[in-house]
This record gives structure tokens, sequence and C-alpha cells, in this order.
């Protein structure tokens, strides 16, 4: 078992900077969209022998150093009784939004073992097959609320906010079951074979510092306190996360996720050193010429070294227009650059 990975997640010495990419299991990969061919995108993350096919092709492609779950960060609101939808061109849609307290307490806290046992399947293939850790991941307890909130995406998140603002019972009663699910769902990830697990927060960088503090981190600090005695390290990724990195280091995660639009030089200075950072090239920065892309990743390794610990990645998820050997190129940059 190669792993680096968890050893810089726990801030240990490695021999070299372990890399992995959000999104790596995707469009832009042409093996993804040979599977993807055949079935909807739900039936793909409910089919397990068709999900672990996807997430073991990265690794094997690319010879990242850790592997992580293909599924979907909605498919646990699913399983609290929400009905999804996913188009094409405006990715999923929740077609009956909670916005009021009836709603919310139709809500169910699903069971793993059973609503979700598809995914349970799925790790435990791919920890048969694997030699690289496997990273298990939820959505966090804000972010999965603005998809149940908004119905979809959003561009001011309007809904969200008027919950939060004027209806705090019913927000934090919706946040308190999705708190619960998350940590159960995670709970159930790591006892199928999870090496470690990432809560992704996607939307929580809409929320200025007084109304994260209030309204996202307490309820991510609960999922990370129930899950510390599971023994396998968390990592936080807030996308849009530069003004919130004082309040993000408290979030009790041993690894920090940074997006690319703050200098990770910064970050770590931010944050200090009880943590390891993950990240944090722009995507798009894989479309540059070789040389130029390899500058970029040499200066984030530079500055990564100044953390506990340090993963590269992208500051968010692979595109699909990127080109797949631009992507095994930067794999092996960071290995060339970093010692392997």
């Amino acid at each position: 078992m190669n792993d680096t990975f968890l050893k810089a997640c726990r801030g240990e010495d490695v021999p070299y900077t372990p890399v992995w990419l959000m999104r790596q299991a995707g469009r832009y990969m042409p093996e993804y969209r040979e599977v993807r061919g055949t079935v909807d995108f739900l039936t793909l993350c409910k089919t397990p022998e068709l999900a672990a096919k996807v997430s073991f092709q990265p690794v094997d492609i690319l010879g990242v150093d850790a592997a992580i779950l293909f599924s979907d960060i909605l498919i646990p609101v699913e399983g609290m009784g929400m009905k999804i939808e996913f188009s094409e061109k405006h990715g999923p849609v929740l077609p009956e939004p909670v916005r009021n307290r009836a709603l919310m307490e139709k809500l169910t806290v699903p069971v793993p073992e059973d609503e979700l046992s598809f995914v349970l399947e799925t790790i435990k293939i791919l920890r048969a097959g694997l030699k690289v850790p496997l990273i298990g991941f939820s959505g966090a307890p804000f972010t999965l609320a603005t998809y149940m909130i908004e119905g979809g995406s959003s561009k001011n998140f309007l809904n969200t906010k008027r919950m939060m603002y004027q209806n705090h019972g019913v927000f934090g009663g919706l946040m308190e079951k999705i708190t619960d699910t998350v940590v159960a769902y995670l709970r159930a990830q790591i006892r199928a074979g999870a090496q470690a697990v990432q809560l992704f927060d996607t939307w929580a960088g809409v929320l200025g510092p007084e109304d994260f503090r209030a309204y996202a981190l307490p309820w991510v600090k609960t999922v990370i306190k129930e899950l510390k005695g599971e023994g396998v390290p968390i990592i936080y990724f807030v996308n849009g996360c530069a003004g919130l990195l004082k309040d993000i280091r408290n979030s009790g995660a041993q690894v920090i996720g940074i997006d690319w639009r703050v200098d990770i030089g910064e970050a770590v200075r931010k944050l200090g050193k009880k943590v390891s950072v993950q990240g944090n090239l722009d995507p798009c920065a894989l479309l540059m010429p070789p040389d130029a892309m390899k500058e970029r990743v040499r200066d984030i390794l530079d500055k990564g070294r100044a953390a506990r610990g340090h993963i590269f990645n992208l500051g968010h998820g692979v595109l699909p227009e990127i080109p797949v050997d631009n992507v095994k190129m930067l794999v092996d940059a960071v290995h060339e650059l970093s010692g392997k």
C-alpha cells in the first residue's frame, strides 16, 4: 500500500508530495465517458461495479496517490426523502425544495446500511483492489442545505439566506437533520473501508465570516467531533475560503483544502502548523504550456513545504474540457519536482 497520502494528512515525513485530484474520475477521461454512455448519472452512482470501475480509472491511468469514491454529494439527500434529477445543462434539480417547517419535518435521517448500501458496497469493491488509500466524502451540512432550500444551484442563495435570517427554527431543524445524516453516512463509509473522508463545503464561501461562524461552522465542527473517534483523517474543503481561513482552522479537521483564489503560502500562515493543507492549482492552469504549468506546480510545492503536511490538488475539480494528457503531465510534475 502506498500510504504517502495518509502520512501527509497526519503531518508525517514523506518521500515526496502526494497528489490526487477532485473530480479525477470525470468527463475529461475517455474511459469514463465510455462507461457513462451506457447509463444515466444516478444509475452510475448507484451501481457499485460501475462506480468502482470509474473510481479505479484515474488511479491506473494517472498514477495518483489516492482514490476517491465515485458518487455525488446529493446522494444522502435523496436518502433523506427528496427527489433529485440531474440535467446535463442545469446540474442537479430538486423539484420540491424545503422552504417551510412541514417539508423540513417530513425529512428523515437515513440508515446508510439500508438506504445507501450501494455506496458501502462500492467502497468494499474498491478496497479489495486498490493499492492507494481510498477517500470517502460527503457534502458539508451548509452546502447540502443550499441545494435542499434553493432546489438546485443559485447565484445569490436568496432562499437560503432568507431562511437563515428570518426562520431560525426551520433552518436549525434542517441543519440538525442534515448533520445527523452526514455523521451517519461518513461513519458508515469509514467502517466499510474508507481510509480518509472529505467534507465538501462548495457553497460556504458565499457567507461572510460572521455568518459562516453562525450558520455553517458549528455544524461542521459537530460532524468532525462525532467522527474523530473513527481514527481516519478528515479533510474540510471550502470553495471560496480566502476570507474564512482563520475560522476554518478551528473546524477540527486534520487537513484543510484550499481553493485557487488564495496564495497557498498565505493560507499556510493563517492556518498555522497544527493542520495539513491540500491544494491548490487553478483547474484552468492545466491549459497552460507545459513549462509554465510546471512552474506553477513548483511554486505551490515550495510554499506548501511550510505546512505541517501538504497534499497537492487542484483548487476545485478537473474540468471536462481538459485534455487527459495534461492531467497526467501534472501528476508526473508533482512527483518529479517533489522528489519521487
